[in-house]
């Protein structure tokens, strides 16, 4: 790759950390996909970005389809593009976006997964309480689980964001926008048992930080280790699923409509844009009732 590419890269990047306070996750995906791009054009003879049409971006999308990729998949690396286009456009680096107006694969229908009320109780209550480290992953799996929250703005807590008094949480979602989420007695025994008992002790040569959640060398813990805490904690768990902080997300939605919570509510505590975002949960809400109508209707 040329220089000047890595140099626009690098521009990109930047612009994704500071200006959309992008998440790493968020950050290294779409990092991959642009290069990922760049290495197309070099495939196809093309030396400039300005040389791009919607021909090439159609191309590219084949070539994508034809090595099998998830049509999810393609999708985020088309929205990765558009973001890299805007950018690009915004700094008068191309004139036009090339991206605008490819086609997204149309996405099949797939319903979130989740943990069934009584499955997360289960894991809940199996989650030690021993060491240091057992006390600071209780408090963070419980604290997703009663808020909902992303887990990049669960890396990104800092103490002050806890109103005791209150019982919410201050939250900056995406594009910075702050919402106040409640947290429950639960999570606020399981926060104050880390707060007294662990977090102090992960200081240990290292510099204080305002950070909520640190890692075993008294560090920020970013939202990639908050991931792998989760994944470890489901294996070690009897309730022999795979579970990722966003499907906790997706249990405490579904929970909540499940128990007579209104849609808006939903939408506000979840962070959501738009209502149609937070509207998937009712399909949710609805197999669980054909589920629960099919186990014990005598007639089903």
């Amino acid at each position: 790759m040329r220089s000047k590419d890595l140099l626009w890269i690098d521009w990109f990047i930047r612009y994704l950390e500071v200006e959309k306070n992008s998440s790493s996750w968020t950050v290294d995906h779409y990092t991959r996909d642009v290069k990922q791009f760049f290495a197309f054009l070099s495939q196809q003879g093309l030396a400039e970005l300005t040389d791009v049409t919607y021909q090439e971006v159609r191309v590219f999308i084949s070539i994508l389809v034809d090595r099998g990729y998830a049509k999810r998949t393609i999708a985020r690396k088309l929205s990765s593009l558009r973001t890299f286009g805007r950018f690009l456009v915004r700094e008068q680096l191309i004139d036009e976006n090339p991206f605008t107006h490819a086609h997204i694969p149309k996405q099949e229908e797939r319903l979130p997964r989740f943990l069934y009320e009584e499955e997360m109780d289960q894991w809940l209550k199996e989650l030690p309480q021993e060491t240091i480290l057992d006390k600071r992953d209780k408090a963070i799996i419980e604290l997703l689980y009663a808020t909902g929250m992303r887990v990049s703005e669960c890396s990104l807590l800092q103490v002050d964001q806890i109103h005791w008094t209150s019982g919410t949480i201050r939250v900056f979602g995406k594009g910075r926008k702050e919402r106040y989420v409640p947290f429950g007695k639960i999570a606020e025994h399981a926060l104050k048992i880390y707060l007294d008992e662990a977090r102090p002790n992960l200081f240990v040569n290292s510099v204080q930080t305002s950070q909520l959640f640190l890692n075993h060398r008294g560090g920020p813990l970013s939202d990639r280790s908050i991931r792998k805490i989760v994944e470890k904690r489901t294996k070690a768990a009897t309730i022999h699923k795979h579970v990722s902080p966003h499907d906790i997300r997706h249990s405490f939605a579904t929970h909540l409509l499940n128990g007579g919570a209104d849609l808006r509510t939903v939408q506000e505590l979840l962070g959501h844009q738009s209502l149609k975002t937070t509207q998937v949960y009712t399909h949710v809400s609805k197999e669980r009732m054909f589920s629960v109508y099919q186990q014990h209707h005598p007639r089903a």
